[in-house]
């Protein structure tokens, strides 16, 4: 088969790689790509140019499109290719929404039962700060409805930091839920669904906060590892029970049946599962470590999805166990400097993995283009194992500015 990913991350070039090694595909070409995709199988596509992605498909017999992002998701790039005839994987625009609107998601989760946070939600601005000046108990959660790329939701600790967060970010007529402060520890499970039938995937625990020891701002995610052992095999079974599945239900109900990946970001405590919220594609940077692990050929599961063929099939895991860590621009997440030089990728042993998220090719030289630029990968028979090999290759890589988290998996090993 032949594939086109569209996108330009790491999760994009680790699915790639994935459709490409594991024998699903005879090509895979990317769109728009990365520093990290060879230049023959990198198309020089926007993912919203619908047209431009349908021609490219017509041009080179693509047989499969898969769509990594968010956004074109929304904005019904799968029914666009639908239209023309061109499978796609991944849900469609009225499934997307799922991401595309917390507020559709929590309304999804509730007429449900799937268990989630209790909310308030807001198109006022005066309303959300009366609210919030209301609330004796903190920290609490503001999330803006809609996409922001991640980086939508707050924790304030005090009012202070509540109101701060609320002039910078919300405008009067936006939507805006304030939520109880879920504790526990984050999970993200992912299944993938043919509308019906609904198959999870190993748990995986992302890092969000951009330093050390959980601090500093939100991020797209500095890192992750899986399996990540605060998802029991039980507590899995549970997900799939009483999250994915009722999720999936309830979408086929409600007339939007929901192909491609569900990811149901959890917060777990004992026994008790939560979800904090859904997003409708591969999460990014958890791809990353949960593709390396899959036993068996992803693009069965994708035309399986596709076609409606996932009942009696089941995902199988090796049992080993795989870290990323994320080498960021100087700066990041706020402002950073972009075509700064990466050297040192030479020097990486057959073991580890680079994955490019933000580079490009600047004739003979590799430089950075983003703020979260690579992600180092590596798998191993124990955690400790995959994250000494990380650790021990990831200081041979340089850019002006870079630096990344030495404590990625953390929680797992102090457990252990």
């Amino acid at each position: 088969m032949r594939f086109l990913v569209i996108g330009s991350g790491g999760r994009e070039h680790a699915l790639a790689w994935r459709l490409m090694t594991d024998g699903s595909a005879r090509e895979v070409f990317v769109a728009p790509g990365n520093g990290g995709i060879d230049d023959a199988f990198r198309a020089d596509i926007e993912v919203n140019d619908f047209r431009g992605i349908e021609k490219f498909c017509s041009d080179r017999k693509i047989d499969m499109v898969v769509v990594g992002p968010e956004a074109p998701l929304v904005d019904g790039l799968v029914d666009y290719l639908a239209e023309k005839n061109i499978p796609a994987f991944g849900p469609c625009a009225g499934a997307a929404m799922l991401e595309g609107s917390k507020l559709f998601a929590k309304s999804i989760m509730e007429k449900y039962g799937v268990p989630t946070g209790s909310h308030a939600d807001f198109t006022s601005k005066d309303g959300l700060i009366n609210h919030v000046r209301s609330l004796k108990n903190y920290p609490i959660v503001i999330k803006l409805d809609g996409l922001a790329a991640g980086k939508g939701v707050a924790i304030p600790g005090n009012l202070a930091e509540a109101m701060a967060f609320i002039e910078e970010n919300v405008k009067d007529g936006g939507r805006v839920f304030v939520e109880e402060f879920l504790d526990g520890e984050e999970a993200s499970v992912l299944g993938i669904s043919d509308g019906e039938t609904v198959l999870p995937f190993v748990a995986a625990q992302d890092h969000k906060r951009v330093f050390d020891g959980d601090r500093g701002p939100n991020t797209g995610g500095m890192g992750a590892y899986a399996p990540a052992p605060v998802v029991t095999a039980a507590l899995l079974e549970k997900v799939c029970a009483a999250v994915l599945q009722p999720t999936v239900d309830g979408m086929k109900k409600e007339g939007v049946p929901f192909k491609g990946i569900l990811y149901a970001g959890l917060i777990i405590k004992g026994d008790s599962i939560r979800v904090l919220e859904y997003n409708a594609r591969f999460g990014d940077p958890e791809t990353q470590v949960i593709l390396p692990l899959l036993d068996g050929r992803l693009g069965d599961y994708f035309q399986a999805s596709v076609n409606g063929g996932l009942k009696g099939m089941s995902l199988r895991f090796r049992d080993e166990h795989a870290i990323t860590v994320v080498m960021a621009s100087g700066g990041y997440p706020g402002n950073y400097a972009k075509g700064m030089e990466i050297t040192g990728l030479d020097k990486m042993d057959n073991d580890v993995i680079v994955f490019h998220a933000g580079t490009k090719r600047q004739g003979d030289r590799l430089v950075t283009a983003g703020g979260r630029v690579l992600n180092v990968t590596a798998a191993g028979k124990t955690l400790a194992e995959a994250r000494e090999k990380v650790y021990g290759r990831i200081g041979k890589i340089f850019f002006d500015g870079c630096f990344y988290r030495r404590d990625i998996a953390h929680r797992a090993l102090d457990r252990a």
